[in-house]
């Protein structure tokens, strides 16, 4: 299954919306990947982990570090506590027929994504509770899993208008 916006998607969405010039039509601008790392501790867990993400994006990952100390959570400034990877065009796009089509089938118990993880803006906020859902992902060699954050950034007037555009494009509502 491929993402890919045809002309009758296009032709289906401007008589939904009513919008008649396909440059005003919604679109996806980028894909941000995200994880935190403020319980693994350890060099070797840290670079596991990074490794994996790079992995499942196909880009290299880059370091969040710490704005402010925090006593209680042992959290210094400048301290490595998340990776992020900000993903657009080709690798975007296949990231998204990797999600649609194949980890999210993956997934324990997956019932579909609720309407509410849809901003105001139109961006679509999935938490992924297992990485190892991804098929690049061998489970043998797995010692930590670790969850992450998928923001869909959409470009577009209102919320409603969003969903049309995931609901085209196959992202599986509830």
């Amino acid at each position: 299954m491929t993402i890919t916006i045809s002309k009758t998607i296009v032709k289906e969405l401007q008589k939904k919306l009513g919008i008649e010039n396909v440059m005003a039509l919604p679109s996806l601008k980028k894909i941000v990947i995200n994880t935190g790392i403020g319980r693994f501790q350890e060099d070797k867990d840290r670079e596991f982990i990074r490794r994996n993400l790079e992995l499942i994006a196909g880009q290299k990952a880059s370091e969040r570090k710490a704005k402010k100390s925090i006593s209680g959570l042992k959290v210094r400034e400048g301290m490595v506590v998340g990776y992020k990877i900000t993903l657009r065009r080709n690798r975007m796009r296949d990231f998204l027929n990797k999600l649609i089509g194949v980890a999210f089938p993956r997934s324990r118990d997956f019932q579909g994504i609720d309407e509410k993880s849809v901003d105001r803006s139109g961006n679509l906020t999935v938490g992924i509770p297992e990485h190892i859902i991804f098929p690049e992902i061998i489970n043998e060699d797995t010692r930590i899993i670790f969850g992450l954050e998928v923001t869909l950034s959409m470009r577009a007037k209102n919320r409603e208008e969003a969903i049309e555009l995931y609901k085209a494009m196959g992202i599986p509502f509830k």
